[in-house]
């Protein structure tokens, strides 16, 4: 399941960049897309970070990591999908993403303080 969650976070990190690239090249967007480029981002390489603990409240801190930059990340798609006319499928998907990865984090979280 970890190799599987590794995977799924990395390509919604690469799905995110390519919706970004659909995006008009505004001063305005701009600010947007690297948001979301970065947060995206932030929730594979956190969860890989994870995956490398040292310690099961090391591993706890990295998913909270991954919580908080999937929120995030969950956060300017909606905003794209409420100021943009085009995507939209693609952008409910990645919320619906987005949303997943935040349940599988927050439960992953409550399952390890569980044994701790």
């Amino acid at each position: 399941m970890m190799q599987d969650l590794k995977k799924r976070t990395k390509t919604f990190a690469l799905e995110c960049w390519n919706l970004c690239r659909l995006i008009p090249k505004t001063r305005e967007c701009d600010a947007i897309v690297r948001q979301l480029i970065r947060s995206s981002s932030s929730v594979a390489a956190n969860y890989r970070a994870a995956n490398r603990a040292k310690s099961d409240r090391d591993f706890i801190n990295k998913l909270k990591i991954v919580e908080e930059e999937a929120d995030e990340s969950q956060f300017w798609l909606e905003f794209l999908f409420e100021t943009f006319e085009n995507n939209h499928e693609e952008i409910q998907r990645l919320i619906k993403e987005s949303d997943e990865l935040i349940a599988i984090s927050v439960a992953s979280i409550k399952k390890v303080k569980a044994r701790i």
